[in-house]
C-alpha cells in the first residue's frame, strides 16, 4: 500500500508540474499523501478519457522495467536512432549506465546525427560507473563547444578530472558552472572544492551567492533545494 500511495503522489506531482497547476497543491499531495492525492485526481486529473493515461502512469511509476522492455521490444521491431536513443534514456533513468552506456555508444556510430547529446550522456554514465578516464576522453572532445559550457556534463566531467588528479585543469571546467539562479547544488559542490584547495574567501562568497539568492526561492525550489541551502547555512556557519 505504501508504495501505490507513493507512486500516487509522484504522478500527481508530476502532472501538477508538467500542467502548471496551482503550486500549493504540493502541501497537500506531500503532507496528506492518500487523502491529498485523491482530491487532485479527482479535481484536476481525472475524466473518462484520461482515466487510461493516469493508469498507464502509475504503472510505469511502480515498475519502471516496464518501460525498457516496451522500448527493447520497439528497438527490436525498428532498429532506428531513437528508438535506441530512447532505450538509453529509459535504462539511464533507472540508473542501469552499463546498459545505457551500450546503446549510447551505438547510436554515436552513426555520423549522420548531431551526437553531441550522446557524448554528454556517456561523459555522466562512465562518471557514474567511476571509468573517469572514458568520462574524461568524451569531455575533451567537446570540452570547446559552446553548448557544453555550464551543463551538468561540464560539472562531471570536471569532477572526472579532479578524480585522476588533474586539478587545474577541473577548477578551470568547474568554475565554469558557476552561474547566478541556477545550478545550485553543482554550485554547493564547487564551493567544497575550492574549500579543499584552500581557497576559502572563492569558497564562501559562492556559499553567500547561494544562501541570498534562495531568500528568492518559489515554493517549489524551497522544498527541492532545501538539503543543498541547508548544507550551505551549515558551512557558512563554520566559516
Amino acid at each position: 500500500m505504501y508504495y501505490i500511495i507513493v507512486a500516487l503522489q509522484v504522478y500527481c506531482i508530476y502532472h501538477l508540474i508538467k500542467n502548471r497547476n496551482q503550486y500549493y497543491w504540493i502541501f497537500l499531495i506531500l503532507f496528506i499523501p492518500a487523502i491529498g492525492s485523491a482530491i487532485y485526481l479527482i479535481t484536476q486529473v481525472y475524466n473518462k478519457r484520461d482515466g487510461e493515461r493516469i493508469q498507464e502512469g502509475i504503472t510505469a511509476v511502480l515498475t519502471p522495467s516496464k518501460k525498457v522492455k516496451d522500448l527493447e521490444k520497439k528497438l527490436e521491431f525498428s532498429e532506428t536512432y531513437l528508438n535506441r536513443i530512447n532505450l538509453a534514456e529509459a535504462y539511464f533513468e533507472m540508473k542501469d549506465f552499463e546498459n545505457a552506456i551500450t546503446h549510447y555508444k551505438i547510436a554515436l556510430e552513426d555520423k549522420g546525427q548531431n551526437n553531441l547529446f550522446v557524448i554528454k550522456k556517456l561523459i555522466a554514465g562512465y562518471y557514474q560507473t567511476n571509468n573517469f578516464e572514458r568520462s574524461v576522453f568524451y569531455g575533451d572532445q567537446i570540452k570547446d563547444v559552446l553548448d557544453f559550457r555550464a551543463k551538468n556534463a561540464q560539472f562531471l566531467y570536471g569532477l572526472a578530472l579532479n578524480e585522476l588528479g588533474r586539478v587545474e585543469e577541473a577548477e578551470e571546467q568547474l568554475r565554469q558552472i558557476d552561474q547566478r539562479y541556477s545550478n545550485y547544488n553543482e554550485r554547493l559542490a564547487l564551493a567544497k572544492f575550492l574549500q579543499n584547495k584552500g581557497k576559502m574567501e572563492d569558497a564562501q562568497e559562492i556559499l553567500k551567492e547561494l544562501k541570498t539568492e534562495s531568500e528568492h526561492f518559489t515554493n517549489p525550489n524551497k522544498i527541492k533545494y532545501k538539503p543543498t541551502m541547508h548544507e550551505v547555512e551549515m558551512l557558512l556557519a563554520k566559516a
